[in-house]
């Protein structure tokens, strides 16, 4: 008998690690060990933004102050990422030297029973994170070689010379400016009509300009009905009767939560696995974090959810965490969308009376040198001036909008944060100028 089993290796682990730091008695199931640490480590996250990194320098390449041309060795690149993640995973096995590690599929067959490979495990408290997998829609003949998805992208060895993205969510815009920045010739297919659509509509139309600068051929309305593998690549027909023929397809269509882990009853799943506001499922003692609970798909996230749950199996009442507080953002090149807290649409919805102003980096003269010319601020705070939320669209825009998720945090007004004398020559002189728009 375990104080606590935790299914699923992903940002679990944190959580473990703490627990066991602190003298319980913990294991943590995961299906292949050297997958320790989760897909934001391996498939995801980390590597991703490692790819951004360096088609990023090849990007700023092409500028005129420069000559010559640059190409991404990808066997070197994929090659560094492995060593990265490597030294990680190593790093997170030892942080595990009190925590027993199961190898194998672990399910919740009863209240406090886990089976892994025909054994069963019993714990007072379980605590699943088995995280989430790409969704394919139906028609798409999904194989890994032609028609991919992140996974896969993360192994290339050698770049398309044409590549089509479905889905224009964090993974098809990222992945998008990797491409286009790294020389290849990028269709970007969705089948809605607008980018970014709980975004402010400045950032809407920010976008938008970024991928038609980028060379991104933008095609709104073209939802896929069949794609397949074909000798000359991929070929895909669409439900308005069209069709195309690509060198690649990189299927981005999000995520599903990973549920087939609950093997009982008493434990509800809809869209994910229902918790409360504290993760705790239907069933008492039992805990459902990150992606598989369909609240939210990002590993901070996630984190943040498994060390709260430890804390309160531990006894030390921790506040519950407000989701909307958490930042979110998605890294495209050369600038990034980030945002915290309430924007204009979800405000509206509510039907909350807020205040808002924006500031367009165009005003300061670093955006000349950071092709920054359509990056854009906005903050929002309501009628007596209390920070509501922002939404940054800007180099690196998930570096600048901490400031604001400390403000939201601490309960910050607009006059509280118009002390603060950002530096200068930086983007946050422009966040600092937004504090002093709003009342």
């Amino acid at each position: 008998m375990y104080d606590i089993l935790y299914i699923g290796g992903g940002l679990n682990y944190a959580g473990a690690i703490v627990a066991s730091k602190e003298g319980f008695k913990v294991a943590l199931v995961e299906t292949s060990l050297g997958h320790l640490g989760g897909t934001c480590l391996y498939e995801g996250c980390i590597p991703s933004k490692m790819f951004l990194h360096h088609a990023n320098t090849v990007r700023q390449s092409k500028e005129s102050v420069f000559t010559g041309k640059l190409v991404l060795d990808m066997p070197t690149l994929t090659a560094q990422k492995d060593e990265l993640i490597a030294s990680a995973s190593e790093s997170i096995r030892a942080q595990c030297k009190d925590v027993e590690l199961i190898e194998g599929k672990g399910k919740l067959i009863a209240p406090h029973k886990v089976e892994v490979e025909g054994k069963i495990y019993e714990a007072e408290h379980i605590v699943i994170g088995t995280g989430s997998s790409p969704f394919i829609p139906e028609g798409i003949a999904y194989d890994g070689k032609a028609i991919i998805t992140s996974t896969e992208l993360l192994d290339l060895q050698k770049l398309p010379d044409n590549i089509a993205i479905y889905g224009v969510g964090a993974i098809g815009l990222e992945m998008a400016s990797f491409f286009a920045s790294a020389g290849v010739e990028v269709t970007l297919l969705s089948r809605h009509e607008r980018l970014l659509g709980h975004a402010h509509p400045m950032i809407q139309e920010a976008m938008a300009k970024e991928l038609e600068k980028q060379g991104i051929t933008y095609l709104t309305g073209h939802a896929v009905s069949k794609a397949e593998a074909t000798n000359r690549g991929v070929h895909i027909t669409f439900e308005n009767g069209t069709s195309g023929e690509y060198e690649q397809m990189l299927v981005a269509t999000g995520r599903q939560p990973n549920t087939d882990v609950v093997a009982t009853d008493e434990i509800a799943v809809k869209r994910g696995i229902e918790t409360d506001d504290f993760f705790q499922t239907s069933l008492k003692k039992h805990f459902a974090i990150g992606d598989c609970n369909g609240k939210i798909q990002l590993a901070h996230a996630a984190r943040a959810q498994a060390l709260n749950v430890t804390m309160r199996i531990m006894g030390k009442k921790p506040q519950k965490l407000n989701l909307d507080h958490v930042v979110r953002f998605i890294h495209t090149l050369p600038m990034s969308y980030a945002t915290v807290g309430q924007n204009r649409q979800r405000l509206e919805e509510k039907g909350i009376e807020f205040q808002e102003s924006s500031v367009m980096l165009s005003q300061f003269k670093p955006a000349a040198f950071h092709q920054a010319g359509n990056g854009v601020m906005v903050v929002y705070a309501d009628t007596s001036g209390l920070i509501l939320g922002a939404e940054i669209f800007a180099p690196n825009a998930e570096e600048l909008i901490p400031p604001v998720a400390m403000a939201l945090a601490g309960g910050m007004t607009v006059s509280m944060a118009q002390q603060t004398i950002m530096a200068h020559p930086t983007f946050s002189e422009a966040l600092e100028r937004s504090y002093f728009r709003i009342g």
